[in-house]
């Protein structure tokens, strides 16, 4: 019968780092295994949003306007059609949220997808319809460069969600970060 180590803290401090080690290579590992296919993923997610926010485009053009990426959108024939903006901020009720808002060529908002968000299920997180065109928020159309969007509460003309004033505020606040963006968009 194999003799057992004896318990003292030279013998436990060299366990627990073995321990470590071993834990330590088996994380670096999974995350070698698993870094492209989510980077992947998050790229997919990300064309399917430049594609729903924008209009019919047939050529795209990444460019970074004043350290905010956008996606501008040329028609066949070379004309701009558009540009979708990657915006967010940390004001949201459950921190940061992320979003890809398209403008038309005229600056109105074409559209909107949610990146990121760390929203409160059945309340904040229902931004990702409540401000879509039909709904209560609707702000598909606007042009935030003639007025800035807010809500109703703070003297603007939007809905807020109900019970999530922080996110509405939040949200409308990218929105019109990401119209400032566009509006330096050179063409």
């Amino acid at each position: 019968m194999a003799k057992k180590a004896e318990s003292t803290l030279p013998n436990m401090l060299l366990a627990l780092t073995a321990i470590a080690l071993v834990a330590a290579a088996a994380l670096a590992a999974l995350n070698g295994v698993t870094k492209e296919p989510i980077a992947q993923a998050q790229q997919a997610k990300v064309e399917r949003a430049i594609s729903a926010v924008l209009p019919a485009f047939d050529r795209l053009e990444d460019r970074d306007v004043d350290g905010t990426l956008c996606h501008i959108g040329y028609d066949a024939d070379g004309n701009f059609v558009g540009a979708a903006v990657e915006a967010g901020n940390d004001k949201g009720f459950g921190g940061h949220l992320q979003l890809m808002v398209g403008f038309d060529k005229e600056g109105q908002v074409a559209g909107y997808q949610i990146l990121e968000t760390h929203e409160t299920p059945g309340l904040g997180a229902k931004a990702d319809q409540w401000f879509q065109e039909g709904n209560k928020g609707d702000i598909i159309g606007s042009r935030p460069a003639d007025g800035a969007l807010g809500v109703k509460k703070d003297g603007g003309t939007v809905d807020a969600i109900s019970g999530s004033t922080i996110t509405s505020r939040a949200f409308l606040g990218i929105v019109n970060d990401a119209s400032e963006v566009f509006s330096n968009i050179t063409i």
